[in-house]
């Protein structure tokens, strides 16, 4: 019996060197985790802040110029909006159906 009982400890504390590792590894990829998201928001938030400060550039389209993205605060009406080209007018990869 006494024999039993020590073959049971030895697995026992095989085990347990197992988990301890195993649990080590866990905290350690954790604390990276942890780093690596304290970093993601601090790069997130300038980029967050200059996106809802930034107004849309100006782009060119078949040698026209227009607004990549019509800006809007809040309060304006669509009347105080850029003009935008009809769809009819922008070029496309097929002709228009005449049918």
């Amino acid at each position: 019996m006494l024999e039993r009982i020590t073959a049971r400890r030895t697995e026992l504390d095989n085990l347990e060197a197992v988990l301890v590792k195993q649990l080590t590894t866990v905290r350690a990829e954790r604390d990276d985790l942890a780093v690596a998201e304290r970093v993601f928001e601090r790069l997130a938030e300038p980029i967050a802040q200059e996106r809802v400060t930034c107004e849309p550039g100006s782009v060119q389209a078949s040698g026209r110029p227009g607004v990549l993205i019509p800006y809007h605060k809040p309060g304006m009406d669509e009347g105080s909006l850029p003009r935008t080209t009809s769809a009819s007018s922008l070029p496309c990869d097929r002709p228009p159906d005449r049918s």
